[in-house]
């Protein structure tokens, strides 16, 4: 077993399912402890039985928030160095997909839902585990971004503009803070097979969403959808201090989509 992270602690927001469960999986695997962040308190308990299974006796903070409100994230960042002493990664990964519709139909509230969560809740991640960091002289952040966030994505005018949002926040903090042995990332995953990306095919057809998906895949060059694991294993390498070099910039894993478009 890898020990990249044996000693350390990783941070997942969003760790409830999807990529962050995998990702919390993969890390747990060579060592880390974890600190969990989620609004679902069930998601956590799915997600450290996974944990458990893989890499048993694996230590594990649950922390319920909303990445969206300050008091939360400052709250879990502060019970996480209580608990651990430190935030040694962070996959600061939380979103939804919201909902889908022309951009002049694409409601106010639900535009402010969106970037609430996924750039609002990166946002004030960064600002509060940044500081740990710079104190320990040492850290390592991952964002999630997405193909949406380096280019257009059809009827999803607020994720697209989260999602960019994501990508600036990440260059510019990490122009900032490399200078303290900091380096910030973000992945741009394409089409995962996730809860969320399932939820985006069955806003296009509820009855036939498999179908939605093969048409989908049917246009990426790699004919077909990613693979939770793919991310977690690109997630744990960018956190570990192997891609402590790679700072300020974004790396997709979509099989080609962002290319093929």
């Amino acid at each position: 077993m890898d020990d990249r992270f044996t000693g350390k602690t990783v941070l997942i927001t969003g760790g409830g399912s999807g990529l962050g469960r995998a990702a919390a999986v993969q890390v747990a695997s060579e060592g880390a402890r974890l600190a969990l962040v989620d609004v679902s308190e069930e998601g956590l308990q799915g997600t450290s039985a996974e944990v458990e299974r893989a890499a048993p006796g694996t230590e594990i903070l649950h922390l319920t928030a909303d990445v969206s409100r300050e008091e939360d994230v400052r709250r879990y960042v502060s019970q996480t160095t209580e608990r651990f002493g430190r935030v040694d990664g962070f996959f600061n990964n939380a979103g939804i997909e919201g909902k889908q519709d022309l951009t002049e139909d694409f409601s106010t509230g639900e535009f402010d839902r969106v970037i609430a969560i996924n750039l609002r809740g990166v946002f004030l991640g960064l600002k509060y585990v940044l500081p740990v960091m710079r104190a320990q002289g040492h850290g390592s952040i991952v964002n999630s971004a997405s193909v949406g966030g380096i280019r257009g994505v059809g009827n999803q005018s607020g994720y697209a503009a989260a999602k960019h949002g994501v990508v600036g926040l990440t260059r510019n903090s990490g122009v900032e803070y490399g200078q303290y042995g900091i380096s910030v990332k973000a992945i741009a995953p394409g089409a995962i097979l996730t809860p969320m990306v399932v939820n985006s095919f069955k806003q296009i057809d509820p009855e036939n969403w498999e179908e939605v998906g093969k048409e989908f895949v049917s246009g990426n060059p790699s004919r077909r959808l990613g693979r939770p694991e793919e991310i977690a294993w690109l997630v744990a390498f960018l956190l570990s201090d192997q891609a402590s070099f790679i700072n300020a910039t974004v790396v997709s894993i979509d099989g080609g989509q962002s290319e093929k478009y």
